[in-house]
């Protein structure tokens, strides 16, 4: 039986004597290092790339991503009458990528029903955002994608999957199945392998894959919530954007039309959030220009003297703990922003989200200022806060450095 969420999709590949130039780093790193990315037009001028086919961050609002953006579409239109790709049917592709640690992250490519996937807060939907959604990023994204032909996504799906049912059997099959592509990504991001899963594969997967959805509801059935059978780790507004043009699209066809229109489906890499070289890493919290005492103070009102999440604080001055009240949230990130939040619309201050202890508590010593150092995240508490509390708050965690983040590979027609 097919499974429901996520299924197998019709991959395009560029053809491998491409696959060195093709390959760049999601759109939204090195974001404020424009020399980055014009390092990279400078290395495949000419040559056919994914940087022709996205609009880099550290473009926008300048002429140079205006112009660039434009090219976009006609670029998608002159790669397909080319046909500089080859198109893998009913398919989905297994995906080893060796970082420069040493660690390798497995991954399954395949394509997301947009029907099952919600980014609102709150959401019951099967596919949930990690990360509160900024909804004013959405409109200009959905705007590239109503005019591209393509799908190219740096969206990765987190699965809780805690027995590695999904992915651990490819470590015996993969040997039978057909090598893709294996290469050395630009830029010191690592190696990747590719394999193609389908036939009998795919349908060994499909029954995993269906298992693994049954059985999600008893993990988290002490919530009394609706289950979330996987989680967007990163790439959260282009699959918000995809979303949103989708829905946009299905008003003008009949649902009988719904199931077979490309732009219902997204395709997107799952990765087990067990994994041991999926790293989270925990951003912290400062508030400058504020009153430290009084802020110290009120947040006895979500502490506990009995067990609880500990926090370090630390201003010019003093420093010291506190355990946040657990019957609060699943989360100690969200109980403590969520406390900042409301202190911050009466109070002053200004906050700031900080890579680093050594970084954070150098910050604290200004005057006034105050920071809070958060533990490294238990994998096992985020679906549970996600279900419990909806999506967290921005900047709850971060999930590998940036040359670690993924690259544009395979696509997908979307229309």
């Amino acid at each position: 039986m097919k499974p429901v969420v996520f299924s197998a999709a019709n991959i395009l590949l560029p053809k491998k004597e491409y696959m060195t130039d093709w390959a760049v780093v999601a759109c939204d790193q090195f974001s404020s290092a424009p020399e980055y990315w014009n390092r990279i037009e400078e290395k495949v001028a000419g040559k056919p790339s994914m940087l022709h086919m996205i609009v880099p961050e550290a473009w926008l609002h300048t002429d140079k991503g205006t112009a660039h953006q434009s090219r976009i579409p006609l670029i998608m239109e002159k790669y397909l009458e080319e046909e500089i790709f080859e198109e893998y049917l009913d398919s989905y592709i297994y995906v080893e990528r060796t970082l420069n640690s040493g660690l390798i992250r497995r991954g399954l490519i395949g394509m997301l029903d947009l029907e099952a996937y919600d980014f609102h807060k709150g959401s019951q939907a099967a596919v949930r955002a990690t990360e509160a959604t900024i909804e004013s990023r959405i409109p200009a994204r959905v705007e590239v994608r109503s005019q591209a032909a393509l799908e190219f996504p740096h969206v990765l799906l987190l699965a809780d999957d805690d027995q590695d049912e999904l992915l651990d059997a490819f470590n015996d099959s993969k040997s039978a199945m057909p090598l893709l592509y294996s290469f050395d990504l630009m830029e010191d991001g690592g190696h990747i392998s590719g394999w193609l899963v389908n036939d009998t594969h795919a349908l060994a997967l499909e029954d995993r894959l269906n298992s693994y959805i049954a059985n999600v509801p008893f993990k988290y059935e002490d919530l009394n919530e609706k289950s979330l059978v996987f989680a967007v780790g990163d790439g959260n507004h282009s699959l918000a954007a995809a979303k949103a043009l989708w829905e946009q699209v299905k008003t003008d066809l009949s649902e009988s039309e719904w199931t077979s229109c490309p732009a219902r489906y997204a395709l997107v890499e799952i990765v087990n959030i067990h994994d041991a070289s999926l790293q989270f890493e925990p951003i912290h919290r400062i508030l400058f220009d504020t009153d430290v005492d009084k802020i110290l103070k009120e947040l006895e009102s979500v502490c506990t003297q009995d067990e609880g999440y500990p926090i370090e604080w630390k201003t010019k001055d003093k420093n010291g703990t506190i355990k946040l009240d657990p019957q609060k949230g699943e989360l100690a990130c969200a109980i403590l922003q969520s406390f900042l939040d409301e202190w911050l619309t009466v109070n002053n201050g200004k906050i700031d989200y900080i890579h680093g202890d050594a970084e954070v508590k150098a910050l604290a010593e200004r005057e006034n200022s105050i920071g809070f150092l958060l533990p490294s995240m238990d994998k096992k508490s985020l679906f549970r806060g996600v279900i419990a509390d909806g999506s967290l708050p921005r900047k709850t965690f971060s999930m590998g450095h940036a040359n670690e983040k993924r690259y544009y590979i395979e696509g997908k027609r979307i229309r």
